[in-house]
């Protein structure tokens, strides 16, 4: 450094990495730099007369980088792999979705063994609210350990759960298809409720989590539709085939607010 601006050689064998330069000068001249628009002008000069060889040196560092990421590939095909089934998939949904095929056994279990229960299938009681526990495991900061990260990648948000809802639905759709060809109970009977249910949690889960979504909507079925059904023997109210309309329009309902509020599950990442 002198007078009130660097040198020119010093700006010039700052851009090509001269070692000759005492560690002191580079710390004043980049001090320097901050303040002086002068010396940032002619720095940005030195750039461009330098850059052939400033060219050179990135081709070197990139010839050398490619062959030993090369040498490695194999690993980063490993970890894309991995990332492409956590975004369809984590451990924490594993027992949760291995206990509602748990138990939609048990429902066809029950109503195989009790053929003379009549109009109140066991299978279609449950049926409604089984995908709530694989959407619960989904996305659900309490039960994901993994949680915050996974909030905090680019991918996270609506678009995550949406890939995690459907490979929750992929599990226990045909468990419930094939129960519901056994115990002689309509398709549409029970699947446009459950789709219903699933689409008002990402909903409800929207606005005070999705764990908390299930807990209600669960707890709702359980008290007002399970219980009194259980008590009557009977398939409840909600349940008989001319509600299916009104499962539609839920569904559809559920969906819209979905839409409407896509981004609040990227918010709610860090704050549930």
């Amino acid at each position: 450094m002198s007078g009130e601006h660097a040198s020119a050689r010093l700006v010039h064998g700052y851009v090509r990495g001269d070692s000759g330069i005492a560690a002191d000068e580079v710390w004043a001249l980049e001090a320097h730099l901050e303040t002086c628009g002068t010396c940032r002008g002619r720095l940005a000069e030195a750039v461009a007369a330098e850059a052939p060889a400033v060219t050179s040196l990135l081709d070197t560092v990139r010839s050398g980088l490619d062959a030993r990421l090369d040498a490695v590939a194999p690993v980063p095909s490993r970890r894309r792999r991995r990332t492409r089934l956590s975004l369809w998939m984590t451990p924490a949904m594993a027992p949760w979705l291995a206990m509602a095929v748990g138990l939609t056994l048990i429902a066809l279990l029950l109503d195989l063994a009790v053929p003379d229960a009549g109009e109140m299938s066991p299978v279609l009681l449950l049926a409604p609210v089984l995908p709530l526990l694989g959407v619960a495991g989904a996305w659900s900061r309490g039960l994901d350990p993994a949680h915050e990260l996974t909030a905090s990648a680019p991918r996270a948000g609506l678009h995550l759960l949406l890939c995690r809802t459907a490979s929750v639905l992929a599990v226990l759709v045909p468990a419930l298809l094939v129960s519901g060809w056994l115990t002689g109970v309509m398709v549409a009977q029970w699947l446009l409720p459950a789709l219903a249910f699933t689409a008002a949690a990402l909903a409800l889960g929207g606005v005070i989590g999705v764990d908390r979504a299930v807990l209600t909507l669960g707890g709702g079925w359980a008290a007002v539709i399970l219980a009194p059904a259980l008590a009557a023997g009977r398939t409840p109210f909600a349940l008989q085939p001319d509600r299916l309309p009104a499962w539609g329009l839920l569904l559809a309902l559920g969906a819209a607010v979905v839409i409407a509020r896509r981004s609040a599950y990227s918010e709610l990442g860090s704050s549930r």
